[in-house]
């Protein structure tokens, strides 16, 4: 296995090579490019492989000019089993022709005893509607990668036999709590929060599989524009969500882990049933240590690139308000879970710089309830964003479906809201398109029907087993505090005795406690 960076890399078998997630070039509006550096990493021998997995189409993930300049067009490309065909459209685009379609939760033989299963996530909040994991076995050795997909029971490949490599996100991929409009000191305790769960849920997964070598890769990414360096955890800010592979080395040794092992671009491990044995292209532990040297060292070459990047995205002649009109009020007209669940109107004030700074000139409304794109009339919304104009100029420019997939990831925003986090928000935005949006409503209609009756005992309360914001099971990921519980899939909270959700809009969960 050859680390390529974040969450990609090279598994080579004897049966063939599969190459994942390769992301080399900057995402989100040149706000994320890889840590450590990979863009020196010879990608044409890379691309040179048998089989091409890309897990979902976030855009660390799909690397559209990577994947058309530097991965060979004779792949294999192994498709995850998804609602829409977006992915696999996107790749044909990019000049893909062999496809190998699984079933998710499938284990698939390939030529020479290669086996692969990969386990497709479809709900509207997993991915851009849609995550994966990928299981490979050969010669009796597995590896899982679940780079950072969530599922619910990693049950399903412990059943196939025992794992020996476990590759598992850690770090933050996410604008919260950055953007938000906070006080410093609450940004600082709400992002330790998150920080925490992040490793509770890595611990759990790990715990879960015991695998005999786990691998932290799918983060954290670095911010190079001057905007956002301040979101490289180089500040000893105990709030940053993206600590990096030295600190999972760290955090983990203190819950006793001992069998962890960081892939660097270039790095090289041998896998067995017995060992693993790892070559790293420098010195683990001194790379880290110099993390800010190379940081900006990286800005320093990765400049000219994001002043490019800048350079296209102005598109003064396009009338934003009414391109929204066209785009947005068609789905307004034909979404109900959403715009119930949203249930407001939804404020954006776009700025005359790339972001937060600079002058309001424009502020507009999507107006839910009323169903409607508008100018912001001085009424008082519940949900308000603050981002550069020319960045929604480029989005209409592009015909970007997906603004969870280039905005907000982009952290090139602020946001303010009064009351509970929503995903109805960014679950639409997230849906910009005709068949996105009706796979959404209709899965919404799906899983507000769906009856739970099955119960778990949680200290002195009975609630029901499946959380009801994704279904995680709650008798291994829920955790009762007094009248609180959580979840640690997803960080999400409920209050037991009235039932209500305490992390977003709706959800309510049931529960009684024992007499």
């Amino acid at each position: 296995m050859t680390g390529t960076g974040h969450a990609s890399m090279r598994i080579e078998t004897s049966a063939g090579s599969i190459l994942c997630d390769p992301w080399v070039n900057p995402a989100y509006f040149a706000s994320w490019f890889p840590f450590p550096d990979n863009s020196l990493l010879d990608w044409k021998e890379l691309g040179d492989v048998d089989y091409l997995y890309v897990s979902h189409l976030h855009r660390d993930h799909f690397d559209a000019k990577n994947l058309k300049e530097n991965i060979s067009k004779k792949a294999t490309v192994l498709l995850p089993e998804y609602p829409t065909s977006q992915l696999e459209d996107e790749l044909r685009e990019l000049g893909f022709t062999k496809f190998f379609k699984t079933k998710s939760n499938e284990v698939h033989e390939l030529d020479g005893g290669l086996k692969v299963m990969i386990q497709a996530l479809i709900s509207p909040t997993d991915g851009p509607i849609g995550d994966s994991s990928l299981w490979i076995e050969h010669e009796g050795i597995r590896v899982l990668n679940q780079n950072d997909a969530r599922p619910t029971d990693l049950g399903i490949f412990a059943e196939l036999g025992h794992v020996h490599a476990h590759m598992l996100q850690f770090s933050g991929a996410i604008w919260y709590p950055m953007v938000y409009e906070l006080p410093e000191s609450a940004k600082t305790a709400f992002g330790k929060q998150k920080r925490d769960r992040q490793f509770d849920r890595t611990w759990r997964y790990i715990d879960d599989l015991k695998a005999d070598h786990v691998f932290p890769i799918a983060g954290p990414p670095c911010f190079l524009d001057d905007e956002l360096w301040q979101f490289n955890d180089i500040f000893g800010d105990e709030g940053n969500i993206f600590p990096d592979q030295g600190v999972f080395l760290e955090e983990y040794a203190k819950v006793g882990g001992t069998n962890g092992i960081v892939l660097l671009p270039g790095s090289v491990t041998e896998l067995s049933e017995k060992e693993a044995t790892t070559t790293h292209p420098t010195d683990l532990a001194e790379f880290f240590k110099n993390k800010k040297q190379h940081l900006e060292e990286m800005r320093e070459r990765k400049a000219p690139i994001i002043a490019a990047e800048k350079a296209s995205w102005r598109h003064p002649e396009i009338d934003v308000l009414g391109e929204l009109k066209k785009r947005i009020e068609p789905l307004l007209e034909e979404s109900i879970y959403m715009a119930q669940g949203v249930g407001g109107p939804v404020r954006f004030d776009l700025t005359d710089s790339f972001g937060t700074s600079g002058e309001v000139i424009e502020s507009i409304v999507v107006d839910f309830p009323g169903k409607q794109v508008r100018p912001y009339a001085d009424e008082k919304v519940r949900y308000r964003f603050k981002t550069g104009r020319a960045l929604i100029e480029h989005l209409i420019h592009i015909d970007e479906g997906d603004w969870v997939n280039s905005l907000f990831l982009s952290c090139r925003f602020s946001a303010a809201r009064i009351g509970q986090y929503n995903e109805f928000v960014y679950a639409f935005f997230k849906c910009l398109s005709e068949e996105r949006l009706q796979y959404a409503e209709g899965w919404y209609d799906e899983h507000e029907k769906a009856v739970e009756s099955e119960d778990t005992q949680l200290g002195e309360w009975t609630v029901q087993r499946r959380c009801p914001h994704l279904k995680a099971d709650l008798s291994r990921f829920g955790i009762v505090d007094g009248n609180t519980l959580t979840c640690q899939l997803h960080g999400w909270k409920f209050d037991l005795p009235s039932g209500r959700c305490l992390t977003s809009v709706g959800h309510k969960i049931r529960a009684e406690k024992n007499a």
